[in-house]
């Protein structure tokens, strides 16, 4: 089943192997999507969807070094060249709305943007700059109600630029402890109005990215990622925590999205996600869904058989085998990755990884 067809919406996909979004650090300083980024992305055009590295809504939102957004036109620019090369290689990509929230230092940012979050807090440790190496996180302002309200208008708007810059949907990223899930959990959001309290007010700030955008560009060019009982980012599990994602992944099946892409984090010393919260999940989202979370073919196989999922993504792998589709295939070792070259400048480690002859 993993290299089999199957339709996406309107879209068809060559098989069911989907590419991470892995933040790799390779646009301009400010934001702008590269030519580099263009041959990268197109190098892995067999997987049947790649969903980009995680692209700012707002300069608001490009907390890390050298990471892409979609606010301007020049970055819609620099993503049609992009999209244009993987559409040439048959492939499809959707565009990562990622805004980081209180995972950002100033220095990586524009002037004149802001850190800030559902509620104000620093995040513990260090955050690397080109500047000045590592520095302490930026301390965010708790967001006010219009401030919420114009970001989540930041996330359509980028949306709309996603579709203009020739993405086939986008993903919307409430995972790994950026600004949606800084809503999502209760450790994060402190807020006494009505964006904080229960999971229902919680999620609020999710739902009103994804309805507003589903409304402009679709539903169905629409997928969630979600980390449940993930740790990154300073997140942190507490009891209860299934019964809250089961509620979100409830109210997400009801939109007739895309799909969903919930990550297990567990094998890279996250939080164990358990089984019968799994299981759970499942049967809250009855609609396409993307398991990620170190897998391997066999692994997929077994889970695609089952129908714990539709589709299964490969994180790392795909930065050292840009023909991971066909070495998956064949049964072929897998060339391992240099993390030193992860998020430096520049083709090494980064275009310069081999393909099968």
């Amino acid at each position: 089943m993993l290299f089999d067809q199957m339709k996406l919406g309107k879209i068809t996909l060559k098989n069911r192997v989907v590419m991470c979004p892995l933040t790799r650090s390779r646009a301009t300083a400010d934001h702008i999507p590269t030519a580099l980024m263009a041959e990268y992305y197109a190098q892995r055009a067999d997987a049947g969807l790649i969903i980009s590295e995680g692209t700012s809504p707002s300069k608001n939102g490009s907390g890390y070094p050298r990471i892409p957004g979609l606010y301007n036109e020049e970055q819609v620019l620099g993503w049609k060249k992009v999209t244009a090369a993987v559409h040439e290689k048959n492939g499809r990509i959707f565009a990562q709305l990622m805004h980081t929230g209180a995972v950002s230092n100033l220095l990586n940012m524009e002037a004149g943007a802001r850190v800030m979050s559902a509620s104000s807090h620093q995040l513990v440790g260090q955050m690397y700059t080109d500047q000045q190496g590592l520095q302490p996180h930026s301390p965010a302002a708790e967001m006010t109600s219009a401030e919420i309200e114009s970001t989540i208008e930041e996330y359509v708007s980028a949306a709309r630029n996603a579709i203009r810059a020739g993405f086939d949907g986008v993903e919307v990223h409430g995972a790994n402890g950026y600004l949606i899930e800084q809503f999502l959990r209760k450790t994060t959001n402190l807020r006494r109005d009505s964006w904080g309290g229960d999971i229902q007010n919680r999620s609020k700030f999710l739902f009103e990215v994804v309805r507003r955008i589903g409304n402009k560009i679709g539903f169905d060019r629409v997928g969630v990622r979600l980390s449940p009982f993930g740790t990154a980012a300073g997140m942190s599990s507490y009891p209860g925590m299934k019964d809250e994602y089961v509620y979100v992944l409830e109210k997400l099946a009801k939109l007739h999205l895309a799909y969903v892409h919930l990550l297990d984090h567990s094998a890279m010393g996250g939080g164990e996600v358990p089984a019968d919260a799994k299981a759970a999940f499942r049967k809250a989202f009855d609609g396409k869904l993307i398991l990620a979370g170190n897998y391997e073919a066999i692994r997929a196989e077994q889970d695609l058989n089952t129908g714990a999922a539709q589709m299964i993504a490969f994180g790392r792998p795909f930065i050292s085998n840009p023909d991971l589709v066909k070495k998956m295939k064949a049964g072929a070792p897998l060339t391992q990755p240099d993390p030193s070259t992860f998020y430096t400048p520049g083709a090494k480690g980064y275009t310069d990884y081999p393909s099968s002859a």
